[in-house]
């Protein structure tokens, strides 16, 4: 099994995740950000939401990359981050290289 779903709080604004894991007697630490980008704050004037989520992605921490664009409303589209030196600890744990 690759994926295990962890419900998170709705809680507004940014939220940091920590999760420490343990597989095979081995620990990790995982960094996760949720963040919810509103559409309202696009800087650009384009009607297309893809180019305005693009533009507010781009000034992102990038000591984060992206990892999972969630269900849009109206008003926002939810976003996952992942902290970068994470993310290839997560491959090698999916490849089984760790």
């Amino acid at each position: 099994m690759a994926h295990i779903a962890i419900p998170i709080p709705s809680t507004p604004g940014k939220q940091d995740i920590e999760i420490d894991v343990t597989i095979n007697g081995k620990k990790h630490e995982l960094h996760y950000r949720v963040e919810l980008f509103y559409w309202g704050d696009c800087t650009i004037p384009t009607f297309d939401r893809v180019d305005c989520l693009r533009e507010m992605i781009s000034h992102y921490d990038q000591n984060w990359t992206l990892y999972y664009i969630g269900a849009p409303t109206d008003d926002f589209v939810p976003i996952a981050f992942v902290k970068k030196g994470d993310r290839e600890i997560q491959r090698k744990l999916l490849t089984g290289a760790i």
